[in-house]
């Protein structure tokens, strides 16, 4: 079920969609794909909407290759562990929770009754449970199946474990897609601290004085493409599951 382009190279975040309700009327997709975000600290290297930005960045690649109705971001997510550094916002999970909650109801409504929540934020914990709890039909993606999948396709040298913030993996895939928003430095931040056993009492910053945990320096653009390439392979998966 698979069609159109490769995914490619993107200098522009596609925030929003710009089909019209025609185009829709046409496509006549049955399931819709949320990215969800964040707006939180990822170092000195990359920008505080990073998570929402790969989240589309994934939305838009996967909405090229299948018929599906790709939605706008919820760019604000749960980012309490990062509360200690200047710019980083939250929601609630409750709030979370909800607003997808109506999103998939308002889907419904208009005839699109299978929605697929590609998520970029850890802490978003709360959405594994919006797709436990659904009676309608509803997915997480990617799974930690996928992001695997993907980090052995791409051949990143970090684990995932290890790799937890602004590191290798989030480096790449925004050196691929949109180098324009790394800044200078992401080759001298790497910071490891795989024993972060506290990190919802105390939240990051005892961990990580930079906000970083990873090893960005090893990032690159082809990495990233190739992550975006198995993500997109990947979701195909999600959609049989879906049925």
């Amino acid at each position: 079920m698979r069609r159109g382009r490769s995914c490619g190279y993107r200098s522009r975040v596609n925030l929003f969609p710009t089909a019209t309700t025609a185009d829709e009327r046409a496509r006549g997709a049955d399931v819709a794909v949320l990215p969800v975000g964040s707006f939180e600290q990822h170092g000195a290297h990359l920008p505080l909407a990073t998570d929402a930005v790969i989240a589309t960045t994934i939305a838009d690649a996967v909405a090229s290759a299948y018929p599906v109705l790709r939605l706008p971001p919820i760019t604000i997510g749960c980012s309490h562990e990062h509360a200690d550094w200047a710019g980083t916002v939250s929601i609630s999970a409750a709030t979370l929770y909800a607003v997808v909650n109506d999103v998939a109801a308002s889907l419904r409504r208009s005839g699109v009754p299978k929605l697929v929540l590609v998520n970029a934020h850890g802490g978003n914990y709360v959405l594994s449970n919006v797709v436990q709890e659904s009676t309608s039909p509803m997915a997480l993606f990617p799974g930690v199946e996928g992001w695997q999948a993907a980090h052995d396709a791409a051949g990143l040298e970090t684990s995932l474990d290890s790799d937890m913030h602004a590191g290798e993996l989030e480096t790449s895939l925004l050196l691929h897609a949109h180098p324009s928003l790394i800044r200078p430095g992401f080759e001298k931040a790497d910071h490891l601290a795989d024993d972060r056993r506290h990190l919802l009492t105390v939240g990051l910053r005892p961990y990580s004085e930079s906000g970083v945990v990873g090893r960005p320096s090893l990032a690159t653009a082809e990495k990233g493409r190739l992550v975006l390439e198995s993500l997109v392979e990947s979701f195909g998966e999600t959609l049989a599951a879906l049925g």
